[in-house]
């Protein structure tokens, strides 16, 4: 991704700053937008040796990820985070929350290279990108794996409990640009604990998502070589690509249905955080969120979001715990599965 790939630790000397040159974080600072800037043909599936499928699919997710590119150049070149709201406002709305997610991954990269501790990233969640605090916190977890640290080394930034997400961005990440490592192999980071893995997880079933170009027999296949203890987070994550990104028709969706079956709370999980990210922007909802919602949860995308607020209000004020963000899934879970049993009233 970034041109740059020199870890945030190598812009730290012990020594005395010469004179006659600026500082390393000057240098990162000054550093004009086309240095940092992004070729969108990396994003085309035929060049990360993705599955390719006839029809609509595959040009609705190489857009995605175009969208993200260009919201990460735009943030390259646009170094304030107000001005940078207008900036992508020529984005179309379906598309505007992977620009912002891109515009995370340039800010905290940023930050990182610039050891400003989350300055621009602050900005970004408190202006223009306050209506897609989601997708922003993924995009921070990019920066993170590009530049090889874990979240959230060196930035001080971010929601208490959606920090969390960055964890999500980082394993999209790794399955989206190592996936030989990540897919194939199955292989993941060391020293990772259980909890992590799964927050992690997740973001790398998102890009599975895209890894198969939203083929529901594909997907199953590609989940069954995992672990079993890995399966229910990355049906999460296949759960929420499906409503947020779109690319599979009602039967695909059905299909994608069945094959999760024994994991259809997680898939259902993350079609509700879906469901959240998009209302949360205010835009018009695009209608394939709607038709992947009612068919992995069997309920209007509304009714899917609001299990997310419920969830939350349940587990009290947000300390920003790991612990509590496992909660809060699991309440989602427990909302939707009190949602599928025949008229069960849904409580957290």
């Amino acid at each position: 991704m970034p041109a740059s790939s020199t870890p945030a630790q190598s812009t730290v000397s012990g020594r005395t700053a010469r004179p006659q040159g600026p500082a390393w974080p000057a240098v990162f600072a000054a550093l004009p937008g086309r240095l940092l800037r992004q070729d969108l043909d990396q994003v085309d599936f035929g060049v990360r040796r993705f599955r390719l499928r006839p029809g609509p699919a595959r040009r609705r997710l190489e857009d995605s990820g175009r969208a993200f590119l260009e919201g990460f150049n735009h943030a390259a070149a646009v170094r304030d985070a107000d001005a940078l709201g207008g900036a992508l406002e020529g984005i179309p709305a379906a598309f505007r929350g992977f620009a912002f997610e891109g515009a995370g991954m340039a800010y905290t990269l940023l930050d990182l290279l610039t050891l400003s501790r989350g300055r621009r990233l602050r900005a970004l969640l408190a202006g223009p990108g306050a209506d897609y605090p989601h997708l922003v916190h993924v995009g921070a977890g990019w920066a993170f794996a590009r530049l090889r640290l874990r979240p959230w080394q060196g930035v001080s930034a971010g929601d208490p409990l959606l920090r969390w997400l960055a964890w999500d961005g980082f394993g999209f990440h790794q399955g989206f640009f190592d996936s030989d490592r990540a897919v194939a192999a199955q292989g993941y980071e060391r020293r990772l604990t259980p909890g992590l893995l799964a927050l992690r997880d997740q973001g790398l079933g998102r890009s599975l998502w895209f890894h198969e170009c939203a083929d529901p027999q594909a997907l199953a296949l590609r989940v069954a070589e995992f672990p079993n203890r890995r399966r229910a987070d990355l049906w999460s994550g296949i759960g929420l690509a499906a409503v947020y990104a779109g690319g599979a028709d009602v039967t695909e969706l059905r299909t994608l249905r069945e094959s999760a079956r024994g994991y259809g709370e997680h898939l259902a999980q993350g079609a509700a955080f879906a469901c959240a990210a998009r209302l949360r922007a205010r835009t018009a909802l695009p209608e394939h969120c709607r038709t992947a919602a009612e068919a992995l949860t069997g309920a209007p995308p509304e009714t899917a979001a609001a299990w997310t607020d419920t969830a939350l209000a349940a587990i009290g004020t947000p300390t920003g715990s790991r612990g509590q963000y496992e909660a809060w899934r699991a309440r989602i879970r427990r909302l939707y599965a009190a949602h599928a049993d025949a008229g069960v009233p849904a409580t957290a």
